[in-house]
């Protein structure tokens, strides 16, 4: 099991550092901010693809009894890569945020201290509570009190990474200065579309589907489940829906700016700035 888990551990923070060595030499204007932020997202897409890709195949497999069908993704994968890369993740979060405020000249980041790492957990609250809810309740409801049912809908909660690539895309091509461009359009409009499908319209999903394996109409699931089940989804899906605002208001900001930049100048394409 220890050489299992090894995988993760060794990987993620692994190509972190791969990132973090090989950026630099080709973009060599880069700061130490810009290498992180950019190794973080890369590494995030790379455990978005895993995740992705296990959720679609446990998804698939358990498809005709949602209660009973067992898949051995839906435990391992939890084990070898969501737990690891979960626990790495806050680490790489907090390196983002301190090389961030670095560069801008702060006096107190030039060095890692609690004062530091204080300033992250209060700038970043609530992904860090994220990250730590997934791994102090996803990890046990998993491993410990499903009864070695609904596969199908831990695969369901594994796509819910879909769209962790297409935001990684967009703050990498704003890095690159191609905010302008026709691709970082496009990508907003996945990212708003992947969001979300995958992290807010799944969960009346999952219960549509849970209803119909009983015969439930969809308005009574909820009357069918532990109260716990229920706090539960409404805990992880309730972030899913402030950051899903968040991602509106600065769709509509480029939507605004886009439009703004269209009327007076000849240099119209290449003037619109996205903050996606």
């Amino acid at each position: 099991m220890l050489q299992v888990l090894g995988c993760g551990v060794v990987l993620f923070p692994g190509l972190f550092f791969l990132f973090r060595k090989v950026l630099p030499s080709i973009f060599k204007h880069w700061t130490d901010a810009d290498v992180v932020l950019v190794s973080e997202r890369l590494v995030s897409s790379v455990h978005a693809v895993m995740a992705t890709t296990a959720g679609a195949i446990v998804v698939s497999s358990c498809r005709g009894n949602v209660i009973n069908d067992r898949h051995w993704l839906a435990t391992y994968f939890v084990i070898w890569y969501g737990v690891p890369y979960m626990t790495y993740d806050i680490f790489a979060m907090y390196l983002s945020h301190y090389y961030r405020f670095q560069v801008k000249g702060h006096e107190e980041y030039k060095k890692h201290s609690w004062r530091t790492v204080n300033s992250f957990v209060r700038r970043e609250f609530l992904l860090v509570l994220h990250h730590i809810a997934l791994l102090t309740i996803l990890l046990p409801v998993t491993l410990f009190l499903r009864k070695e049912q609904g596969d199908f809908f831990i695969g369901c909660l594994f796509l819910t990474e879909l769209s962790t690539p297409f935001v990684s895309l967009g703050k990498m091509l704003i890095q690159l200065s191609l905010q302008d461009c026709w691709v970082h359009k496009a990508n907003g409009g996945m990212v708003l579309l992947t969001f979300f499908l995958c992290r807010i319209a799944l969960f009346p999903y999952m219960y549509y589907v849970y209803g119909q394996h009983y015969g439930l109409p969809l308005y009574s699931v909820p009357f069918h489940l532990p109260l716990s089940t229920n706090l539960g989804n409404l805990c992880i899906m309730a972030p899913q829906m402030y950051w899903f605002v968040l991602l509106c208001r600065k769709g509509y900001r480029l939507y605004k700016r886009s439009r703004n930049a269209g009327t007076p100048s000849p240099t119209v394409d290449s003037s619109a700035k996205g903050d996606q």
